[in-house]
């Protein structure tokens, strides 16, 4: 029985071993933090991502990184993980909270980052939005600038012009060529003219 104790302790004591080598290194990834203000933790790194739970002011966070551009960071909340603007991120730096910038992250050893829906599936299983990945992942279109639509010179014209909020257009049709100007006017009074040409061909 003694001779059997040994390997299995011997074996405990490596693979402890092992753990402890590597604890090292994801708590050196990590770093203390404080949110300046109250704001969303956010499932993703924008404001189109839902919210997950919203952080009270000088709330304790662990920083585990920030994307490309320093403008989101994955953070940890008690048990809570998500992403927060940057800008709402207070490090300590020379024994003074300061907040997450572009210049400040290298210097405090703040990692890059980047988010996945693995990321998605590995926090947010139970929450109501998970199954709504593509919904929130999916890039989404620019609205369409608010105008007004008018025809074109006729039913074998140029076809439409949007006049936009501002600005004044005119169109003249000749020998197929379409072509016309269009006024825009500033919201201090400043006008700029464009003229052009299409052709219909």
């Amino acid at each position: 029985m003694q001779h059997f104790k040994q390997p299995v302790l011997g074996f405990l004591a490596g693979l402890a071993a092992m753990v402890l080598a590597i604890l090292p290194g994801e708590a050196s990834a990590a770093m203390s933090a404080i949110s300046k203000t109250s704001v969303n933790m956010r499932a993703g790194p924008s404001t189109g991502y839902p919210v997950v739970v919203g952080l009270p002011p000088h709330a304790s966070l662990t920083v585990y990184g920030c994307t490309a551009n320093t403008t989101w960071c994955d953070v940890s909340w008690g048990r809570e993980r998500g992403w927060v603007s940057a800008g709402y991120i207070q490090v300590f730096y020379q024994g003074a909270p300061v907040v997450v910038t572009p210049a400040i992250a290298p210097t405090v050893g703040i990692t890059v980052v980047t988010f996945s829906q693995s990321y998605w599936n590995t926090y947010y299983v139970s929450r109501p939005w998970y199954g709504q990945w593509n919904v929130y992942a999916a890039p989404r279109p620019y609205p369409p600038r608010p105008g007004v639509a008018v025809g074109g010179c006729n039913d074998s014209g140029c076809g439409a012009a949007v006049i936009r909020p501002g600005r004044a257009a005119a169109v003249h049709c000749s020998e197929g060529t379409c072509s016309g100007a269009s006024v825009n006017r500033g919201p201090y009074g400043r006008t700029w003219v464009r003229q052009g040409s299409i052709s219909r061909d």
